[in-house]
């Protein structure tokens, strides 16, 4: 780690009192086979998620389930998780292996993720819940000062468009599988093809919510393959 923990302490607000429990937190799996962040990791998102639906809940109280999903979508993904990675400037902390220093490990959306989850999930174990809350709570305002369906909510139809044009110079195109369930309550599959290759399908209510949620997988899937 390049930097002191205290500092990183300060960003967070939270003092630990186990070291090697940050210490773990903030150790990705190339660096260590066995005491690594994955264990943490897989709590930490599941932590997020419980914290982000309760601040949601509480600060929209007359939003359906179906826009607070939606919110909560916009906030609980690895591209939010590395926003507030970076206003931690989590990656000066990270434990990784040479092969990933040299790779520019300590700026890859994915490795900052995860050991933001690590991290909260520490927070979580050691500090129990009303600290963690804390913690997520004032980063989550800090980074997103404005929470609302028009900020948060994301066209992903426009940003696989962008995001395809700019990477592989052609635009998607959706394909209309079928529908199926009784008219009061049918449900439509919409895949999305590039240069005639399936990239993924979704079922919605609607054709655009189908096609919506088809763009979201395969933007998801794109940017794993050219991190």
């Amino acid at each position: 780690m390049k930097t002191s923990i205290k500092e990183l302490e300060q960003r967070l607000g939270y003092k630990f009192k186990d070291a090697q429990l940050i210490t773990q937190a903030l150790t990705h799996r190339g660096y260590a086979k066995v005491k690594n962040n994955e264990r943490l990791e897989f709590l930490g998102d599941a932590v997020l998620d419980l914290v982000v639906a309760e601040y949601l809940y509480m600060k929209f109280p007359s939003k359906f389930e179906g826009e607070l999903s939606k919110l909560r979508a916009s906030l609980v993904n690895d591209k939010s998780f590395k926003n507030m990675a970076l206003k931690l400037n989590l990656g000066s902390y990270i434990l990784i292996s040479v092969a990933e220093e040299n790779n520019k490990g300590r700026d890859k959306a994915s490795l900052l993720s995860n050991a933001f989850e690590a991290l909260i999930g520490a927070i979580y174990l050691e500090g129990g819940i009303k600290n963690v809350k804390k913690v997520i709570i004032t980063l989550l305002e800090s980074v997103y000062p404005k929470i609302d369906m028009e900020t948060l909510f994301k066209d992903y139809k426009t940003l696989l468009q962008e995001f395809t044009q700019a990477h592989f110079g052609v635009t998607p195109e959706y394909v209309f599988l079928r529908s199926f369930g009784p008219d009061h309550k049918k449900e439509f599959e919409m895949a999305v093809t590039l240069k005639g290759k399936e990239l993924s399908k979704a079922r919605g209510n609607t054709k655009k919510e189908a096609e919506q949620s088809a763009a979201k997988e395969a933007l998801e899937i794109l940017e794993r393959k050219t991190q």
